[in-house]
């Protein structure tokens, strides 16, 4: 997988015919452009044809890849493994990576979702403080409510699905906020069904 910041929104309109390899996707989101290579059989070669044409594409009109901030990530759970020398964009060779942020989810090689997870319960009670300054300053429940519900649980809600000890957190974390405000708030549930 190498992701590369920089390139602009046309970008993805030309280049969803430039890929021409069902195994290798690109997912182009404001300035961040992400090829995804599935490699089978060992046989690499779609993936780094892509990656090469991705670099002569962006050269032929005009965009620069910045490979100080393009990195690969290899996800492999074979037993035994050697991993591939990396891609190089305008002669640099690409960073190997073991995790990175993508539009606000960290992904890691192992597919785990406990770096996501603590993240955004870190967000979640960093944001608490400001409930409890808001409530010190005796702003009305409803204010405090309203708050709670786009500071807070906008983020607890961002990755709702990702996992069950996401979800207990999360409750955790609302039932600190329903103490604070000293009202009730929708449940963790109620909110993933709305």
């Amino acid at each position: 997988m190498m992701r590369s910041e920089g390139t602009w929104a046309y970008f993805l309109l030309r280049s969803l015919a430039l890929l021409r390899h069902d195994s290798v996707k690109l997912i182009k989101f404001a300035d961040d452009t992400t090829l995804i290579g599935l490699i089978s059989n060992n046989d690499e070669s779609a993936y780094r044809r892509e990656v090469d044409r991705l670099v002569s594409w962006c050269s032929g009109n005009n965009l620069e890849l910045n490979a100080q901030k393009t990195v690969e990530m290899i996800v492999d759970f074979r037993k035994s493994t050697v991993p591939p020398p990396p891609p190089s964009v305008m002669d640099s060779p690409i960073t190997s990576v073991e995790s990175f942020r993508f539009l606000g989810t960290t992904i890691t090689q192992d597919l785990k979702w406990e770096p996501t997870i603590s993240s955004l319960i870190k967000k979640a009670q960093q944001r608490m403080y400001f409930l409890r300054q808001l409530r010190k300053a005796k702003l009305p429940a409803q204010m405090l409510v309203q708050f709670s519900t786009a500071i807070i649980e906008s983020i607890l809600t961002s990755s709702i699905t990702s996992s069950i000890t996401c979800s207990i957190t999360c409750s955790i974390t609302l039932t600190r906020a329903e103490k604070v405000i000293g009202r009730s708030l929708p449940s963790l549930q109620d909110l993933y069904v709305a």
